[in-house]
């Protein structure tokens, strides 16, 4: 084994050793950010192949929350910016390559994950909506316990809008007014609507590429998230990358806002 990855695997050892009976975060968000830059860092012709090994790059980080015994993700695959500002023909690519992960790595005859949709699938093309619905339908049986969201075509401000719609409708079907409504209105009612109710909110969010902005991800959930800023680009995150994010967060002291 060359040196150098023998140092990797003593150091990976070493980091995975310090979390043993450290407070880990039981829901990690993953704003998998750098696809395109990591490509042409690379020297690829065609910098949308970096879409490629990002999306495959998830089972490796799925991997590695399993290992570490977190039972939730959230994987921010596209924002509702993207679908709106990118080439037609970039889009068309990510949403191949989409259809083709969920298919042949989530949707498996007896899957480690269950898998859940954030998003406007409306806003996708019929295909990659059909293979997302299909997987959360396959993996619905999971009985492992662990979840994994997927969010495409989503935003955290449209998702927000949704959910006060949602709750508007359910409150109209009541028959309660909108006065009774401002005067009973809690944060946990809105909750309800989100596209991740029923799931805890993100502990720890973690996103790549040294950018250090939430981008419209998960904005009501991780109001007491901790974050961390990983310089790698997604593709390149490696497992010791990952761990070092995991000894941050069990370093910190959490206040939830106190």
């Amino acid at each position: 084994m060359p040196i150098r990855d023998l140092a990797y695997t003593v150091y990976a050892r070493r980091l995975r050793a310090s979390l043993k009976g450290a407070a880990l975060p039981r829901h990690v968000g993953l704003i998998m950010d750098g696809n395109r830059r990591w490509a042409r860092q690379m020297g690829m012709a065609n910098p949308s192949l970096g879409h490629k090994f990002g999306a495959d790059h998830v089972e490796d980080v799925l991997s590695w929350c399993e290992a570490a015994g977190i039972k939730h993700v959230t994987v921010f695959v596209c924002s509702t910016e993207n679908l709106a500002h990118r080439e037609d023909a970039e889009i068309a690519f990510l949403m191949k390559v989409i259809e083709q992960v969920v298919s042949d790595k989530i949707a498996t005859p007896d899957p480690a994950w269950q898998m859940h949709i954030a998003g406007l699938l409306d806003a996708l093309p019929d295909s990659t909506a059909r293979a997302l619905k299909n997987a959360e339908e396959v993996t619905r049986s999971c009985s492992t316990g662990a979840h994994v969201t997927l969010a495409v075509g989503y935003g955290g401000r449209q998702e927000v809008v949704d959910a006060f719609r949602a709750l508007l409708h359910e409150q109209a079907e009541t028959g309660a007014s909108l006065a009774d409504l401002a005067e009973t209105l809690t944060a946990e009612d809105v909750a309800r609507h989100l596209y991740t109710a029923g799931q805890p909110d993100p502990d720890l969010v973690i996103r790549t590429s040294g950018e250090q902005r939430m981008s419209n991800f998960l904005l009501w959930q991780s109001a007491y998230s901790e974050l961390y800023f990983c310089e790698a680009y997604w593709p390149a995150f490696r497992e010791i990358d990952f761990l070092r994010a995991l000894r941050s967060y069990a370093a910190r002291g959490r206040r939830h806002g106190a």
